[in-house]
C-alpha cells in the first residue's frame, strides 16, 4: 500500500487515477486547483464510500502557500499531474501565453518537485516521483507547439532528476498518455480563438479549425489510460518511461527515427521551387 499525492485531480485522467488508486487499496491525497473542485470531489468520494482512502485538498501549483502546505503532508509517492495549455500556430501565438503554459507545466511543477525531493531526503524516504508528461513530450502537433514544448522541457527535468537522485534511492518515472477523450484536448484547441484574428494574423481560422478537427478525431476511451496509470503508479517497480497506448508508443518511435533523415525541404516543396 502506497501513500500517494497527486496534483490535478479535479478532472480528467488525474481524477480517474486518484479514484482508481484508492479503489486499489492505496491511500491517496487528491488535490485540485480551486476550492469548488475540492467540494465537488469530496462529495463524489463520499458517494463512492472512499472517504477512508482519499483525502481531498486544494493544491494550486502556482500558489506558494499551497506548495508549502503540501510539503508537510504524509506521502511516499508524488504524481505530478497538474497541467495547463494554450494553443495556436507557434509562429503567431502570443509569447505571453507560451510563458503561462511554461509557468504551470515546467517552473511551478519543478518548484513543487524540489520541495518533495527535499522532504524525501530529510525524512529519509526512498520515495517515487512520477511526472505525467504526454505524447507531446516526444513529438509535436500543429497548433499544440506551446504545450508540446513545455512537455519537452518536463522530459528534460525528469531525466535529469532520474540520474541525480539515483544515489538517494528516490526513483523517477514518466507517464506519457496518448490522445484521450477527457475534454482537455478539445479545450486546448478552443483557446486559440480567444486571441486569433483573421484581420491580424496570416494564418486562417478556417484552416486552423480544420486541422484541429482532424487531430481531435480518434481520441481513445480515457478509462483504459486511467487503468494503465493506476497499474504503473501502484506497482513496486517498472520502466522509467510509460507510453500508452502501444500504437502511440510506436508512432513516437517512428517520428523520432524519421527526424534523422528528414530533409530541410520536403520533396513536394523542393520540386515546386524554381531552380
Amino acid at each position: 500500500m502506497k501513500k500517494i499525492l497527486i496534483t490535478g485531480a479535479g478532472s480528467g485522467l488525474g481524477r480517474g487515477t486518484a479514484l482508481g488508486l484508492a479503489e486499489a487499496g492505496h491511500d491517496v491525497i487528491a488535490t485540485t486547483q480551486i476550492w469548488p473542485q475540492v467540494t465537488e470531489l469530496r462529495r463524489h468520494v463520499a458517494d463512492l464510500g472512499l472517504q477512508d482512502r482519499i483525502t481531498v485538498d486544494k493544491l494550486d501549483v502556482l500558489d506558494a502557500r499551497d506548495v508549502m502546505a503540501a510539503a508537510t503532508w504524509d506521502f511516499d509517492t508524488f504524481v505530478s499531474n497538474a497541467g495547463y495549455a494554450e494553443s495556436g500556430p507557434m509562429a503567431e501565438i502570443p509569447v505571453e501565453l507560451v510563458r503561462r503554459t511554461f509557468e504551470t507545466n515546467v517552473f511551478s511543477n519543478l518548484e513543487l518537485t524540489q520541495h518533495v525531493v527535499r522532504k524525501f531526503v530529510d525524512e529519509q524516504i526512498a520515495g517515487r516521483i512520477i511526472f505525467v508528461s504526454s505524447m507531446g513530450g516526444m513529438l509535436t502537433a500543429y497548433g499544440l507547439g506551446a504545450y508540446c514544448a513545455s512537455k519537452h522541457a518536463l522530459e528534460g527535468i525528469a531525466a535529469s532528476l532520474r540520474d541525480e537522485l539515483a544515489p538517494t534511492g528516490i526513483t523517477v518515472q514518466t507517464i506519457n498518455p496518448g490522445a484521450y477523450e477527457t475534454g482537455f484536448n478539445d479545450r486546448i484547441a478552443e483557446t486559440t480563438y480567444r486571441w486569433h484574428d483573421d484581420a491580424v494574423n496570416f494564418t486562417r481560422e478556417a484552416d486552423i479549425r480544420a486541422t484541429f478537427d482532424e487531430i481531435m478525431q480518434g481520441q481513445f476511451d480515457p478509462q483504459e489510460m486511467i487503468d494503465h496509470m493506476v497499474a504503473v503508479i501502484g506497482a513496486d517497480d517498472g520502466k522509467y518511461r510509460n507510453v500508452w497506448p502501444p500504437a502511440t508508443e510506436e508512432l513516437i518511435k517512428q517520428v523520432q527515427e524519421s527526424a534523422w533523415t528528414r530533409p530541410v525541404r520536403p520533396a513536394s516543396t523542393a520540386s515546386a521551387t524554381p531552380s
